[in-house]
């Protein structure tokens, strides 16, 4: 058989698993030392892999520079196309050990402020005790940021606040949760009940950006309503917004679940949103064109339980504040 002029024979391509490997936590560490540590191999060797690595691509993956190894725009693409390969290998090899009944491997997973505050640390607490050969990669962040993290392959799955728009994930819905005006118990400001949409511009305001999923709930909401949403103060981190509301006039309009620590100690109190109610959907997300590893899939169903099981707390909770 004839080969194509210009077509590669199998043997000019050199490129192996462990230079991907290592050409990843490099990229990951932006530092020889730090990557050659992680790798548990000494920085001539990683520094040689890369360079064999460059030189059949053709291509400089990094830039040497005082603040470290700086990736180049062919670097940024390579890590981008390659970082989900070297996962589906992991999870392929993952799943084949699974079937010994020993549940193992790595699982990168994404979840908003919220869940974390409500539900991490005893999911995590569960999870590890039953499956310890497990490693948990547990990131903090936005809704937005880990839909394209979940599409690119750097997070095996995610829980994300789910918005109005289609997105081409795998998409799971496994709560709504109502959204409920919180004042602070000791100054808090006196609230009108029923507290209706339109009635926040009364209050001193304070919310999430418009980075956070949270307050694309809101918006959506508000903007379907004409109602002009004009926040006083934007803060991002819930536990300070939780804390300033606590001990002032500000309120804020957050999920029961992202405020249960203080609803449940009696220094926040929660307040039912009238004409109309909002809700926010949680969802785990996951890419379709990669499948997920059992490990993910416990994951996923501890963490389900516990958010059912504090949704449940807060409100009751917040029905008793409604009740009085």
């Amino acid at each position: 058989m004839r080969r194509r002029p210009g077509a590669l024979r199998p043997c000019e391509i050199v490129m192996d698993l462990r230079q991907l490997q290592y050409f990843v936590c490099l990229f990951e560490e932006g530092n020889v030392t730090r990557a050659a540590r992680r790798l548990n191999v000494v920085q001539p060797a990683l520094s040689m892999q890369i360079a064999k690595l460059e030189a059949e691509l053709n291509e400089k993956l990094f830039e040497r520079s005082s603040q470290g190894m700086i990736p180049t725009a062919a670097g940024r693409t390579m890590y981008r196309l390659f970082l989900p390969i070297l996962r589906d290998i992991a999870a392929a090899k993952q799943e084949i050990s699974n079937l010994s009944g020993r549940i193992s491997g790595h699982v990168a997973i994404g979840l908003i402020a919220s869940v974390t505050q409500s539900a991490l640390s005893q999911t995590v607490e569960r999870f590890s005790s039953q499956y310890p050969s497990v490693e948990l990669d547990v990131t903090e962040g936005y809704t937005a940021n880990f839909v394209e993290q979940v599409t690119t392959g750097q997070l095996d799955i995610a829980l994300i606040n789910r918005s109005r728009k289609k997105l081409a994930l795998t998409t799971e819905d496994i709560l709504q949760e109502e959204m409920v005006l919180v004042s602070g118990t000791a100054q808090g400001p006196a609230i009108v009940e029923p507290v209706r949409l339109a009635d926040l511009s009364r209050y001193r305001l304070v919310i999430p950006s418009k980075r956070h999923g949270l307050r694309a709930v809101l918006e959506q909401e508000m903007e379907a309503q004409g109602i002009d949403l004009k926040p006083k103060l934007e803060i991002d981190s819930l536990i300070s917004i939780a804390e300033l509301v606590a001990r002032t006039d500000w309120v804020t309009v957050l999920p029961s679940i992202g405020v249960h620590r203080g609803l449940a100690d009696g220094t926040l109190r929660a307040h039912r949103i009238v004409d109309p109610a909002i809700a926010r959907t949680l969802a785990w997300i996951h890419n379709p064109r990669r499948p997920l590893s059992l490990a993910a899939v416990r994951f996923m169903e501890i963490m389900n339980e516990r958010l059912l099981e504090a949704a449940r707390s807060t409100s009751s909770v917040t029905a008793d504040h409604h009740a009085q």
